[in-house]
């Protein structure tokens, strides 16, 4: 599990597609905190570890992963990176599970006062579960939805979210990573049992209104 705030982020040294997905280097100055088979957030997506190499760290990464995520990368581009939670920590951001839902486009970016107003368009299996003022995960990075209209969704970046991650060279046309709330997919999940089972569940829309869902 991880919180959606970046610890750092790291250039990829290495990307080799392989017939069972692809393989991924980077280097990260906590490499000699990390021990193989730790989970780490890369780009949103949660990765297992499965050699280090002084401060490289490599991760495989699956054909479902490829398939949803924005995982077409060369040598050089800047990834952003967080680490799996302990048990100890401090819960900040919302709840991640490392998950990609699939990709959007980066469609505007306006400077906003101090900020950046990012728009962004994805397909309705990702908007879907989106909702204005709820939380949205961005390549790896927690988001609160400043406003969302059919496809399209705004969120408002800081500038110190900009210049410590991979935002900082973000441009209107690039591909990023999205994983939804993942209340909203319990939610549906619920609803759906309720609707089909005869039995009937005793979770219904009138119970989550007044739950303050």
């Amino acid at each position: 599990m991880f919180t959606g705030l970046i610890e750092k982020t790291a250039e990829i040294k290495n990307y080799t597609e392989t017939s069972n997905g692809a393989v991924i280097s980077v280097d990260a100055d906590f490499a000699p905190e990390v021990k193989i088979g730790d989970s780490i957030s890369v780009n949103g997506a949660c990765l297992t570890v499965i050699k280090i190499n002084g401060n490289t760290l490599s991760f495989e990464i699956s054909k479902e992963t490829l398939k949803v995520s924005n995982f077409n990368y060369k040598k050089g581009q800047l990834v952003n990176l967080e680490r799996a939670m302990s048990a100890n920590s401090r819960f900040d951001g919302h709840i991640v599970s490392g998950h990609i839902d699939g990709v959007a486009k980066i469609s505007k970016i306006i400077k906003d006062g101090f900020s950046y107003n990012f728009e962004f368009m994805a397909d309705d299996e990702i908007t879907k579960y989106i909702v204005k003022k709820g939380s949205v995960t961005v390549n790896g990075i927690s988001l609160t939805l400043a406003k969302i209209e059919g496809n399209v969704f705004n969120v408002e970046i800081i500038p110190h979210t900009i210049e410590n991650t991979n935002f900082k060279f973000a441009k209107v046309g690039d591909i990023v990573n999205i994983e939804t709330d993942i209340l909203a997919r319990y939610i549906e999940k619920f609803l759906y049992l309720n609707k089909n089972d005869s039995a009937k569940s005793k979770i219904t829309i009138e119970m989550l209104k007044e739950n303050g869902f």
